[in-house]
């Protein structure tokens, strides 16, 4: 079990460097791209898209595994032990997963935390808070014309006042 966590972390540790280094520069990705695709059908040199940077889930998923499983193969056909491996694997797996998506939630938190970000949120929310007061202001103004136009109900008297108005009771 402390070996499965020790993997476990170091998954995590493993996508999180994996993202952030795919963020900066795509070129495996792009050579990959470059050998499976025609010409016609390569990505777009302006296209930040890596194995697992700005991927889907499933996609991630799919690139994961296929890394973890031909280490596996080079690790059981370069070793002579045999061992039983599988919850390392998946550990593996999920953990790099887990990271790439906490390196994700950092570095659009960091690029969507931007001077020009933060003012535009500023400004926006300034004017929703203008046009809420100005709403108010207008339902107010409507709530007194109102007042002023219709008449005042009666008000209904208890049945001890009708009694006594009546005289039925002192």
């Amino acid at each position: 079990m402390t070996l499965e966590i020790i993997v476990f972390i170091g998954a995590i540790l493993f996508g999180i460097v994996w993202y952030w280094r795919e963020s900066k520069s795509n070129k495996i990705y792009r050579l990959a791209n470059r050998i499976t695709h025609a010409k016609d059908l390569q990505m777009k040199s302006d296209n930040r898209k890596g194995f697992i940077h700005e991927q889907p889930f499933l996609l991630r998923l799919v690139w994961i595994t296929l890394l973890f499983a031909v280490g596996a193969g080079i690790v059981t056909f370069v070793t002579p032990i045999n061992v039983f491996f599988i919850q390392y694997f998946a550990s593996a797996i999920v953990g790099t997963l887990i990271g790439s998506y906490i390196a994700s939630a950092v570095l659009f938190t960091r690029a969507s935390t931007s001077k020009e970000n933060l003012e535009k949120v500023f400004d926006k929310g300034k004017e929703f808070v203008e046009d809420l007061v100005e709403g108010e202001e207008e339902e107010v103004e409507e709530a007194k014309a109102q007042k002023t136009t219709e008449p005042e109900p009666e008000v209904k008297k208890s049945a001890r006042d009708r009694f006594k108005d009546k005289g039925m009771i002192k």
